[in-house]
């Protein structure tokens, strides 16, 4: 597994130029090691990871611009710019755009485990079925609609 090494990815770009595409929102790598994978993402309005479980990962969001509609843990939640979403392993989580604007937030996970596996396999997949089934296979496991 990767170790973290010393430096600065500069804002705007993902590490080696990286950017992914994933059901119309944009993920840039800003981060990894064993212990940790950072990315940067653009969420545009409408757009949304239906809830979802990472099994062996903490997730942390920080907001950098916009307004999060979310479901934590079966309850509904609201983050604005500046707050700090956690999501402990284990907790049920979705994330919803609604605001009529974009949101940034920087995304990070703990540990690594295999997500950028995941997002480079999801890059450009059009189907979301597809990307759940995909998903199960890195341990990020869709739950079923309410």
């Amino acid at each position: 597994m990767t170790v973290m090494e010393a430096g600065i990815t500069p804002a705007g770009e993902g590490v080696d130029g990286v950017v992914w595409s994933i059901l119309g929102q944009t993920y840039k790598p800003k981060q990894e090691s064993e212990s940790c994978f950072t990315f940067e993402t653009l969420f545009p309005h409408g757009t949304f990871v239906p809830t979802h479980i990472h099994a062996a990962q903490d997730e942390f969001i920080y907001m950098l611009e916009g307004t999060f509609d979310l479901v934590l843990d079966g309850r509904k939640a609201q983050a604005v710019t500046g707050d700090l979403i956690h999501m402990p392993m284990g907790i049920p989580h979705g994330i919803f755009n609604n605001s009529g604007k974009d949101v940034k937030a920087l995304f990070w996970v703990s540990p690594a485990r295999s997500l950028r596996q995941l997002f480079e396999k999801i890059h450009n997949v059009a189907d979301p079925a597809e990307v759940v089934r995909l998903a199960a296979q890195y341990e990020v496991e869709f739950l079923p609609p309410p």
